[in-house]
């Protein structure tokens, strides 16, 4: 025996290998079972519910397994003990003259199972993988404590406000830590009993506060929930039951729900579902968060923004072909574990000695004349004299042979009739230059994508593929729309034809801006629509006589330059362009703070301004240098003063 399983006894370790091996059917009906019951539900913390309870019947199933093998175990062993079989002890003579008439018929039917030398080989590559991620989650949860600890630090104190209001909101009354981090690229809930939300830098920068809002809102969800437990518990079943591809698949849907569910309540706890998308959108862009973090980056983009915004789905039909799919899979594992139970079951100690025990008269041969007459049966038409004719393929299996579809699973041959994919269907789409397979053709007819749909397309001079094809019709986009952004002066290839879609940009929009004196390419529309850049805004900077150019337009929204600031800035005799703006927005330069540099006796130009509060001249500082009886000095010299500290007293130190 292995060395691993030496400490267990034999019935301990046949216990658990055929655990082991009967949790192959059993995770793949428990499976099937979740997947039927999420497609039923409608709501996604009724999904999360499903799954994470289908997660716990999986590690229940093999415990509750090994019980009753070790039951049945110790059974036998009770029994050959008292047996008065065993207490009468056949002779030799008895013993040989029995086994060559029991041997085949009884020691034959455990052939099949799996030898005593194997169970000990399964045991042990079992507990092999189980040390090795075992190892592996341990690592990961040491690193994360480790950068948890070493690069962070507190958050600012407009920040922090923002973070208690939403904690309020949410009627969290725990303790919770709020730091600032260079390490990830989407805010991310870490720990359990004394969680700390991390904000990055990249999302403390890049996001608008309603945007920044919304995310940390979505992270305190996760707190509020509890999801940093339920996640440990996930990586013990996946470090226990590792072998087994429906434990992993179950819980990537548990955290696919767990997102849902988070964006949810924050959409609905901070009002605004465009902001959190285009928040979304954003931080994929810098995704980046460790599998034992709860990030607001983690899940699939597009369901999730189509979700948030309320976008039409693949729906019922999809949920449909879940189920069908999920009856099969769920056939095909009882079919397995009544084969298994068989195999795992073969005939005890003691009904072989019974078998043997027999007089041999008893187990001979039976003669001719005692033989049965078998009935003539429909199995075998030749006993009866009748003939009966060849079974025959079905009509639809050969039109859909005959359209190109050959080599149909049973799978899809039920989901293209259940969804009512004719022969026609497919001869049309390949008329319009289309081939697809199986699948694919189930997906178009889920989305309502007709021939004429396509010849529409084509007519307008777009060519999608077919996964384009679906693309395009779950945005609702169709020739016709093409055709206006064509008028409209612009050229998109398909993949940009759906962005413009997801974010809403009608030919009107592009009109409107094209009027306010802006030249913009498709990918620009959808950045200047992304920042909710509308001609009312174009229109107000271009009489503030700001130069407008699209990259400008675009970075003055991310900043938030609004005309109200630019008026302020204009009033005070500065004629700043758009790149100044900018800048000066990023610097968190007022209007206030350049009237306290001019009451200072300072006259600077926009430069001057950016560089003095870049290097934190304050008029405080400069009040503080005339103290000590410096005047007349030159920003160069302030600068020079604040960067060594000269003026800075003990306490500020």
């Amino acid at each position: 025996m292995n060395t691993l399983v030496n400490w267990l006894s034999p019935s301990a370790m046949q216990a658990t290998g055929w655990a082991l091996l009967h949790f192959l059917w059993q995770g793949i009906a428990l499976a099937a079972l979740a997947a039927a019951a999420m497609a039923l539900c409608r709501r996604a913390s009724a999904r999360y519910l499903v799954g994470v309870s289908a997660l716990a019947l999986m590690l229940l199933a093999p415990l509750a397994t090994f019980f009753v093998y070790s039951q049945q175990h110790s059974g036998v062993a009770d029994t050959a003990k008292s047996s008065p079989l065993a207490a009468a002890q056949p002779t030799a003579r008895d013993r040989d003259a029995a086994s060559s008439s029991t041997q085949p018929s009884l020691l034959g039917r455990s052939s099949l199972a799996p030898s005593l030398d194997t169970l000990p080989w399964l045991v042990e590559a079992w507990l092999l993988g189980v040390a090795f991620f075992s190892l592996r989650s341990a690592g990961g949860f040491l690193l994360l404590e480790r950068e948890r600890r070493r690069q962070s630090s507190v958050v600012s104190p407009r920040v922090l406000e923002i973070c208690y209001t939403l904690q309020d909101q949410l009627g969290l009354n725990r303790a919770i830590a709020y730091c600032e981090c260079k390490w990830l690229q989407a805010p991310a809930v870490i720990g359990w009993f004394r969680p700390v939300v991390f904000l990055p830098v990249t999302a403390l920068t890049g996001l608008s506060e309603e945007q920044l809002q919304v995310v940390i809102a979505h992270e305190l969800a996760h707190i509020q929930r509890f999801d940093p437990f339920v996640n440990v518990f996930q990586v013990c079943v996946e470090t226990l039951l590792f072998y087994h591809p429906a434990v992993w698949w179950l819980n990537k849907r548990i955290r696919a729900e767990r997102e849902h569910c988070c964006d949810d309540m924050a959409v609905a706890l901070c009002g605004n579902a465009v902001e959190y998308a285009r928040a979304l959108t954003l931080m994929e862009e810098w995704r980046s968060a460790p599998v034992f973090a709860m990030a607001a980056n983690r899940g699939p983009l597009t369901e999730r923004i189509v979700r948030v915004l309320g976008l039409k789905t693949l729906g019922a039909g999809m949920r449909g072909i879940g189920l069908t799919g999920s009856i099969l899979c769920l056939t095909a594992a009882l079919i397995a574990g009544n084969a298994l139970l068989g195999i795992a079951h073969p005939p005890s100690a003691s009904a072989i000695w019974q078998a043997a025990a027999q007089p041999a008269s008893a187990s001979a041969p039976a003669t001719p004349n005692s033989t049965a007459v078998a009935k003539p049966s429909a199995a075998h038409p030749q006993s009866t004299g009748q003939t009966t004719a060849s079974p025959t393929a079905s009509s639809y299996i050969d039109e859909m042979k005959a359209s190109g579809l050959t080599d149909l699973t049973v799978d899809q041959l039920i989901a293209l009739k259940t969804q009512d994919v004719t022969p026609e269907y497919v001869k049309e789409l390949r008329d319009q230059g289309l081939h697809p397979d199986a699948n694919t053709l189930i997906a178009m007819r889920v989305q309502d994508i007709s021939p004429e749909y396509v010849k529409g397309l084509r007519d307008a001079g777009l060519n999608p593929d077919q996964n384009q094809l679906i693309g395009l019709k779950v945005q609702g986009a169709d020739g016709a729309y093409y055709r206006a952004m064509k008028e409209a002066g612009l050229q998109p290839d398909v993949n940009t034809l759906i962005g413009m879609k997801v974010q809403d940009v009608t030919p009107e929009y592009v009109r409107e801006i094209r009027a306010a004196g802006l030249v913009v390419t498709a990918n620009q529309v959808i950045a200047l629509k992304v920042q909710d850049v509308t001609p009312a805004y174009l229109k107000a900077m271009h009489d503030l006589g700001i130069d407008l150019r699209t990259d400008d337009v675009i970075g003055m929204k991310v900043q938030d330059v609004t005309p109200e600031y630019v008026r302020g800035i204009q009033a005070l005799g500065f004629k700043p362009s758009a790149s100044e703006l900018i800048g000066m927005r990023v610097q968190d330069v007022t209007p206030e703070y350049i009237k306290a540099l001019q009451s200072a006796g300072f006259k600077l130009d926009i430069s001057d301004i950016i560089g003095a509060k870049v290097q934190d001249v304050t008029p405080e500082f400069i009040e503080r240098a005339k103290a000590h009886g410096f005047k007349d000095l030159s920003l160069q010299k302030l600068i020079q003063l604040r960067q060594l500290g000269i003026l800075d007293s003990k306490a500020d130190l």
